[in-house]
């Protein structure tokens, strides 16, 4: 997970002051301290962690939060607002040419996965804008950047234009836009040349292609996990460009968190995508104020509702529901759902996404696998079965059976026959309440609310593994 370790000690030294009544210039100072540490331990620019940690003490040492109602929540509350000022406040829109042909510029070094993102950035402006791209080869230095452009053309189903690497970038990106106007592409996506260091014949040669291209935007990959080091690529890369965004890649990787919380405060210049993952539909626009919640542990539940909307259909989504309302809930429609929630992204990842999710999940591996297994156990089946599922839950024979299909012991056959049977109480239950009773501003009130009378939520001990 992305800030993982800023994530835990952020949230320790919150812990400091939440759950008071009241608190005293030495709780706060005592949290500030423990927050200093944390951003410095993440690699955080020094200037950004001094002002940060200046405008967060100010703030919190006023009298209206000292002497205030929950004084915790209101401190957690201060911080959560500078985070965000630190990362930009609110997200920045990629710009669109509505009229003519977009036109973006890709810079970086090497290594910090650019001609990935390329790839990545032409999906993600097809998938949402609608655009029809062509990715231009401008790396000719290293003739595996070529080939791995026009791979990644082919995956995606996208045009590529290259000549080798004996033309000049110059040359290249000319030949490039006049066959763009032939083709009809509306997108252009030049992905120049990376170094390993930055010297003055590649800035030239990037001011070159920059003149003639007229970019609408140019971005500059960052590797998320260089930390604050990205500040002094980006200063560069800006002072001779005008670098109008970045991309942070590599953030589901072990990231300290430098970069993202130091890029806009030094350069201001705006982080608008934000890599995810190695496969080409993991990038997504960078949320300030949702990183800022994740860092502290609230979850984010508007990316959680973007995954959901993006990945799952609507009509299939309210079937799913109708069946589970009604009790009709089968092994087909479980496998379905398993299917719709695979599309979204790991399994780990889609839960850190649920408020307080994170912290329960500590320490403990959701094994993937067990996804699989279900699948195989499921297809061991015969139709009626899946069709019936109380035709296994009632006979021994047929779960040893399932399980020999599958390769799984009973025990993992009883444990999905009970998961179901869960999952279909509990959706009768919420079918028969009246949800102007419920009470969906305390999820544990509306658990409660849920149970039979005299029922209790019983404790499990804490496992390793989580299973499902």
């Amino acid at each position: 997970m992305a800030f993982e370790n800023l994530s835990d000690r952020m949230q320790m030294a919150m812990r400091r002051v939440t759950g008071r009544g009241r608190l005293t210039e030495n709780d706060i100072e005592e949290m500030m301290r423990e927050v200093r540490l944390s951003l410095l331990e993440a690699d955080v620019n020094y200037k950004v962690v001094r002002e940060f940690t200046k405008e967060v003490k100010s703030q919190a040492m006023g009298e209206k939060i000292l002497k205030g109602l929950n004084p915790g929540q209101q401190v957690v509350k201060i911080v959560n607002d500078e985070l965000k000022k630190v990362m930009g406040e609110e997200a920045t829109p990629l710009t669109i040419n509505m009229i003519g042909i977009t036109k973006y510029m890709m810079v970086g070094l090497q290594g910090a996965g650019k001609t990935t993102t390329t790839g990545k950035l032409a999906m993600f402006l097809r998938k949402n804008n609608n655009l029809k791209p062509l990715l231009v080869a401008l790396d000719v230095y290293r003739p595996a950047a070529v080939e791995q452009l026009v791979t990644l053309g082919n995956q995606l189903g996208v045009d590529v234009f290259e000549m080798g690497t004996k033309e000049k970038p110059q040359t290249i990106i000319k030949k490039a836009m006049e066959f763009a106007v032939e083709n009809g592409n509306n997108l252009v996506i030049a992905d120049t040349a990376g170094r390993l260091h930055i010297d003055e014949s590649m800035m030239q040669e990037l001011v070159d292609i920059k003149e003639f291209l007229k970019p609408d935007e140019v971005l500059l990959t960052v590797d998320a996990m260089t930390g604050q080091d990205a500040v002094t690529v980006a200063e560069s890369f800006n002072s001779t460009l005008g670098v109008t965004g970045a991309i942070l890649t590599k953030l589901d990787g072990d990231t300290r968190g430098g970069a993202a919380l130091s890029l806009r405060k030094v350069t201001n210049i705006p982080i608008k995508l934000m890599g995810m993952g190695e496969k080409l539909d993991q990038l997504e626009v960078f949320h300030p104020e949702r990183m800022a919640s994740r860092i502290l542990g609230m979850g984010d539940v508007m990316t959680l509702v973007d995954k959901v909307t993006e990945n799952i259909d609507e009509d299939d989504m309210m079937g799913m529901m109708e069946k589970m309302m009604s009790g009709k809930f089968n092994y087909n429609d479980y496998i379905k759902q398993l299917k719709m929630v695979k599309r979204m992204g790991s399994l780990g990842g889609i839960m850190k996404l649920i408020p307080g999710m994170g912290k329960a999940l500590k320490g403990q591996d959701i094994d993937e696998k067990q996804l699989v297994y279900i699948e195989a156990m499921i297809s061991s089946m015969t139709k009626k079965e899946r069709k019936d599922p109380t035709l296994v839950s009632r006979s021994s024979s047929r779960r040893r059976r399932v399980a020999n299909g599958s390769g799984r012991s009973v025990t993992e056959v009883n444990r999905l026959i009970q998961t179901l049977d869960q999952q279909k109480a509990m959706m009768k239950k919420m079918g028969g309440m009246d949800p102007s009773k419920m009470n969906t501003k305390d999820p544990m009130a509306a658990m409660r609310q849920m149970q039979q009378p005299g029922q209790k939520i019983k404790k499990g001990k804490k496992k390793k593994r989580l299973r499902f």
